[in-house]
């Protein structure tokens, strides 16, 4: 009787830690890809997300400024990595990159600081062109 319960029990607690497994990655999030639908509107190149040049995207959550600012960035051969929204280490390496690019071809005087920003902006769309 014992070795039953026992058996029951165990076979119960294998279930129960199959079906719960799955809960303990719930919170877990994976990087959304998203897609960007570039359009050229007077010059400027947009992707779809935001049409602004105010907004700093945000490095800790998802932002429409952050994808696209990101997609814009690819476009303009800058590897942002994923298009996720989130302005991480991929992305503000690619932004540092385009800002000094932008100064020393074009002459501009954006600072270096991965932050697409008002100044970074304007140059952004008008290379992405």
């Amino acid at each position: 009787m014992r070795r039953n319960i026992a058996m029951a029990l165990m076979a119960a607690t294998l279930i129960v830690g199959t079906v719960a497994a799955p809960a303990a990655f719930a919170g877990t999030t994976t990087a959304q890809a998203y897609t960007c639908h570039y359009s050229v509107s007077a010059d400027k190149a947009y992707a779809g997300y935001y049409s602004g040049n105010t907004v700093i995207p945000s490095s800790t959550g998802v932002s429409s400024a952050g994808i696209e600012a990101q997609c814009l960035l690819k476009r303009a051969g800058f590897d942002p990595g994923t298009i996720d929204g989130v302005f991480g280490t991929n992305s503000k390496a690619a932004a540092k990159k385009f800002q000094t690019m932008m100064n020393n071809a074009f002459g501009y005087n954006i600072a270096i600081d991965g932050i697409v920003g008002s100044d970074t902006w304007p140059a952004l769309r008008w290379y992405a062109v």
